[in-house]
């Protein structure tokens, strides 16, 4: 029977945001999936811009080759929280990172579903 568990990102710092830093590929570290393939993280993120710009956000979700592992979306000025990946899953060590046109101005908040078989 599997069991399941709410965790903190990995990129993450006592569950605080993850501040953008990077500005390109290698993005700044999100979250580490968990080792080996019989086990999954299902991983829940929402970026927020405290620019007062619109920024492109990408989440290099498993791998940094565009496209395949590009998630890109528009995160409005001064926005709230913006859902950016809705539960996707992960596993097998593959780290989740993410960039910014525009470094230290957008954030992302987030937490993992482990899911243990």
């Amino acid at each position: 029977m599997a069991t399941f568990s709410k965790n903190g990102l990995s990129g993450s710092t006592n569950g605080k945001a993850i501040k953008v830093v990077a500005t390109a590929t290698l993005g700044t570290t999100v979250h580490a999936a968990v080792t080996g393939t019989d086990d999954w993280d299902e991983v829940w993120l929402w970026a927020v811009n405290s620019d007062t710009t619109p920024r492109k956000l990408t989440i290099e979700w498993g791998e940094a080759t565009a496209p395949d592992g590009n998630i890109e979306a528009t995160i409005p000025a001064e926005s709230g929280l913006v859902l950016v990946a809705p539960g996707l899953m992960l596993q097998n060590g593959l780290v989740a990172t993410a960039f910014c046109a525009s470094a230290n101005v957008v954030m992302v908040h987030g937490y993992v579903n482990q899911i243990r078989t």
